[in-house]
């Protein structure tokens, strides 16, 4: 089956919980090789997007003003402070009208074309903290199918941009899906 942007936010919100699950609270100062961030930076910067997203679901007007570094806006225990914003995620996606238009940081958006990015992000941000709480998660390849079906139409100028992805890195011939799609995006999939 193939996901449309809806079901893969859904997905990603599940698959980002179980790694956060896996972090021990001793851990969360930790570095995962995510831009210098350490885990609750990694949880911050999703967090951060995730409440933005569920403010503008719910027909609020959100401002977009990360934190940095991004595990300033964790308050409190980072599994805890994620596990709050689930429901309200959940809810604000399923009851949202895929269609309708949003602003977004990028512009006006369609619901389904403003989860795209942020459901990439779920997974990828997830094999970053398996740094931390490991192991590694090997990403679905729904979420795989996903990321390229909404992704490659933007082009290299884009995707290769700051803030976005780096350039893409070596991979080893017998490389795993998930593997291949990381190395895609920049990381390392052999890192550790």
């Amino acid at each position: 089956m193939t996901w449309d942007a809806v079901t893969a936010y859904i997905a990603g919100l599940d698959f980002f919980t179980a790694v956060v699950d896996r972090v021990g609270p001793d851990d969360w100062d930790r570095p995962t090789g995510c831009g210098g961030w350490t885990a609750r930076d990694v949880v911050g910067h999703i967090g951060a997007a995730t409440q933005y997203g569920t403010a503008l679901l719910t027909s609020r007007a959100p401002v977009w003003s990360p934190a940095e570094p991004p595990g300033a806006a964790v308050s409190g225990s980072p599994a805890a402070w994620w596990r709050a914003l689930l429901d309200p995620a959940r809810t604000a996606v399923v009851g949202a009208d895929p269609e309708r238009v949003v602003p977004t940081p990028q512009g006006d958006r369609r619901v389904s074309e403003g989860l795209g990015f942020p459901a990439v992000d779920l997974f990828l941000h997830a094999w970053d903290l398996g740094a931390v709480g490991g192991p590694r998660p090997e990403i679905p390849d729904q979420a795989i199918e996903f990321a390229h079906a909404f992704l490659d139409p933007l082009g290299a100028a884009v995707l290769r941009g700051p803030g976005v992805f780096a350039a893409e890195a070596p991979v080893d011939p017998g490389a795993s899906a998930s593997e291949k799609f990381l190395a895609w995006t920049g990381r390392d999939p052999r890192a550790a």
